[in-house]
Order: structure tokens, then sequence, then C-alpha cells
């Protein structure tokens, strides 16, 4: 028997997987083990080849999908303006954004710590001195825009994304050395699963039309709050209250009707009131199932630990 051996330069490395090019409160990363034991049998087994996420977020769960399931179509959609102009960048403009993020991050790593300091908040300011809009062409202040993003979301505190009730970024200086700034490798990973995948800026009612009997949804809502004080991450200066959270729910049903499979995660309310049902009334009729998480970001440090989470079926 003979053995065959190639020259290294003959054997092509495997591309990476993409996975999130942003870190996200609320994030999924650490739920993937328990999302995935929750999945349709249609998607596993190939009857669901379309996938929807409305609330997309860090993106966690689609890289997941697209790298171990055989869908055709993806259609994501989040109301955050700045992280919808980010997905449609990278798609797009790769090329250019990792220009501009590896000259952020060489200057940057050059600057004394008091120096990085300024230069965060310095870069903050023109952040959220400017209004890109969602139909926007990628120009050069918007590919600036999006490489700033990136930049405040890898050297903030704690990389938690938060706006005011302006809509403009207010998470304070992380003090993190050497960060992360350029991941080329994985940015280019992104580019590449979103060539074919539809971004839309919207609620997630734009994913109406997109959805059929050979869809499966995720939606990942900003979650209700445990407590009147743990509601401290907001993703766009419009809350989502619980009047959003039934509009929500009404729409689940909707799209039930339609056939889709449908997963979605939110909070445990019984994690602080035992007798709090607000979930179990709102989706009667569906599959509650409670899965153990941490809490990735909490103000204080004493409370960080495991709690559940729900996540609603309707298969």
């Amino acid at each position: 028997m003979y053995s065959l051996q190639f020259p290294v330069s003959f054997v092509k490395e495997a591309k990476p997987k993409a996975r999130p090019f942003l870190k996200w409160a609320g994030g999924k990363g650490q739920l993937l083990g328990q999302i995935s034991s929750y999945l349709p049998a249609d998607l596993q087994e190939g009857r669901c080849v379309r996938y929807a996420e409305p609330f997309i977020g860090g993106g966690a769960v689609l890289f997941f999908i697209m790298n171990n399931f055989a869908v055709r179509e993806c259609f994501i959609a989040d109301i955050n303006q700045d992280l919808i102009l980010a997905y449609r960048t990278i798609r797009s403009s790769v090329d250019v954004l990792l220009e501009l993020l590896d000259e952020m991050q060489a200057h940057y790593i050059r600057l004394h710590p008091a120096q990085q300091k300024e230069y965060f908040y310095a870069t903050r300011r023109l952040f959220n001195h400017r209004n890109p809009t969602g139909e926007q062409s990628l120009s050069s202040g918007v590919l600036l825009h999006v490489a700033r993003l990136i930049f405040l979301n890898r050297t903030c505190f704690n990389g938690l994304y938060r706006v005011n009730s302006s809509g403009d970024f207010n998470v304070p200086f992380g003090s993190y050395r050497n960060p992360t700034i350029c991941d080329a490798a994985n940015v280019r990973a992104v580019s590449r699963a979103l060539q074919n995948v539809e971004i839309h800026h919207g609620d997630f009612s734009t994913c109406r039309g997109f959805v059929d009997e050979q869809t499966f949804v995720y939606f990942d809502p900003p979650y209700r709050p445990l407590s009147r004080t743990a509601s401290f991450t907001s993703y766009a200066k419009d809350p989502f209250d619980d009047t959003e959270q039934r509009r929500l729910a009404l729409f689940y049903r909707d799209l039930d009707r339609a056939g889709a499979k449908l997963l979605l995660s939110n909070s445990d309310p019984q994690n602080e009131n035992p007798h709090d049902t607000f979930f179990e009334n709102l989706y009667e009729g569906f599959s509650l199932h409670k899965v153990a998480a941490k809490r990735a970001i909490n103000s204080n440090g004493a409370k960080r630990g495991e709690i559940t989470e729900l996540l609603i079926t309707n298969y």
C-alpha cells in the first residue's frame, strides 16, 4: 500500500467558519448547546430549507445554523440601524472595512493608556454625531461609521452595546490594553456567509413575507426585565416593553398558522417571582422549556450566576 504525501503548498487549509463579529449583550453563544437540543426535526432532516432571524443581534444562532444545516435561504433583520449597517458593510465592502480596522488597531495599540482613553471618547463622539440611514449606500462615511462601531464594541466596558433615549451610544471606556479590533479571518468568514442572506432594517414583522411552511424562525427579542432594576441595557432608543412582547406573541401565532417552525427565547420571570405567569399566559398552547443560563452582564457581580431562561416552541 502506498501512502500519498503532498507538499504543504498543495494542502488547502479549511476556511474558518463564521462566528459573531461583535460582542453583544444577550448574545446566544453560551446557550447554543441548549438551543441545539430544541431545534425542530424538520430542520435537522432537511425539510426546513429557509431560516429567518428577525432580532439578529450578534448572530451566534445564525452562524450556527449556517455552519451546520443545509438551509438554502436566510433572512435577518433588526431594529438597530447601526447593527444592520455593519452586516451590510461586511457583506459588500469587507476589504475596505478591514483596512480601516487595521489602521485603527495599529494606532490604538501604540498609545499610552491615558491616550487610549482619550481616543476612545473622541471616537465615541464622532460615532454619535451622525445620522446614517438603513437605505444609504455604503459610502466612505458609512464604512468609517461601521469601523467605529466595531472599534467601540471591542474597547468599551464589557463589550456592551447600549444607547440612551436619544439613540447615542453611551458605554464607557473598557481599559483593555491590547484588544483585537481587526479580526480579519473571522470578518472575512462572516462576509462569505452573508453573501446570499437577505439583510433588512426593521422590526420583527419585517420577516412576514419571507416565512412559509418550509421556514424555521428563531426569535431572540430584548428580554423582559426580571426586576425593575434589571433593564439596564437598551439596544434601540425605543423600549421593548410588555406591549411589544404581547405584539410579538400575536405575530408568533400568525407564523404558527402559516406552518413555520418557531423557537423563541426570553427571560424566565419566575427566577424572581415564582407566581409570575406572564409568558405562560402569553404563549398558552405552545411548549415552554426552561434551560440553564448564566448572567453574562450584571451591574452587581454577586448576582452573576446561573439562572433559567425560557425557550418557547410550536413543535
